[in-house]
């Protein structure tokens, strides 16, 4: 799915900056000098972390690709934006209470999300914890508006068609946030 999108989005002329965490080896966990939450972030000890840091402030737009994880998105993408959606690069906190002021220019996102849990389960006995936290608590926070996502499943035993059909939708709702 993340081949697709980044596929489609390339040939519709579009630079993208495409990154694979776990691929990378991304390092998702915080450190120490990470967790201010006022103060602007100093610069990062890692250099993947300022790369990506640096890279995020100058997007239109953002595509999130990832599993349904225990109602999270996996570790490694925790990690990515608790380090790299830093103060002072996505949001700005004037005190430890009040509003946040989103610094990032991307106004639009897509989060595209696999799952093995039928939509109504999800819902009724869990309340979609990544519509949560994609839609109120992460991607508003840093100034992102216009947040859409889609949820494919069942994944386990789904049919090549049904999965080709995804693959179709992933690169239709891409294309539509650049519209």
């Amino acid at each position: 799915m993340f081949a697709a999108v980044v596929e489609e989005l390339r040939d519709r002329g579009c630079h993208v900056l495409a990154h694979d965490l776990y691929a990378e080896g991304f390092a998702p966990a915080l450190t120490a000098d990470e967790t201010e939450t006022v103060q602007s972030a100093t610069p990062a000890r890692d250099a993947q972390v300022e790369l990506h840091r640096s890279e995020v402030a100058t997007l239109d737009a953002m595509v999130f690709v990832h599993p349904n994880w225990w109602g999270m998105p996996p570790a490694v993408l925790t990690g990515w934006v608790q380090r790299v959606l830093a103060p002072g690069v996505a949001y700005k906190l004037g005190t430890a209470d009040g509003e946040p002021a989103g610094l990032l220019k991307a106004g639009r996102a897509l989060v595209l999300n696999t799952s093995d849990t039928p939509a109504d389960r999800e819902e009724s006995e869990f309340g979609d914890p990544l519509q949560k936290i994609w839609t109120a608590c992460v991607l508003p926070y840093v100034g992102v508006t216009d947040v859409r996502r889609i949820v494919f499943r069942p994944v386990t035993d789904s049919a090549e068609e049904l999965r080709a059909s995804w693959l179709r939708q992933a690169r239709q709702q891409a294309a539509a946030l650049m519209v």
